[in-house]
């Protein structure tokens, strides 16, 4: 069975990226443009792994990482943050809300599929 996949991405085209290069990598993928769906679709899709955006519209991608770990159904699930805006410190405070991996965009179609491959494989579900 293909493992899946939860892009919470608010940009159209980032989120169409994501989404078409990791199903060409057999991954089975769905896509979030709203913030606020992204814990209960999480909930419903049961995910191998997040990838998350950190400057979503209307909620902190930092903020949804801490629910998703101090939620009992979803804090298993490994997160990797994706952010246009990394300045200092900005992936210490991503990391200390929870993501196991991060990186900062524009992103290289071959770091991204290594730090996704490196989380699904330490996905337990």
């Amino acid at each position: 069975m293909a493992k899946r996949i939860l892009v919470v991405e608010d940009n159209d085209l980032n989120r169409k990226l994501f989404c078409d290069v990791l199903r060409s990598q057999g991954y089975a993928v769905e896509g979030v443009a709203d913030g606020h769906e992204a814990l209960p679709r999480a909930r419903e899709f049961v995910p191998n792994l997040i990838i998350m955006d950190i400057q979503l519209a209307e909620i902190s991608g930092v903020e949804l990482i801490e629910q998703a770990k101090a939620d009992s159904t979803l804090r298993h699930i490994p997160v990797l943050a994706v952010t246009a805006y990394a300045g200092k410190g900005d992936e210490e405070r991503i990391r200390d809300a929870g993501a196991e991996g991060y990186l900062a965009k524009p992103v290289s179609i071959g770091p991204f599929m290594a730090a996704v491959k490196a989380l699904v494989e330490k996905a337990i579900a």
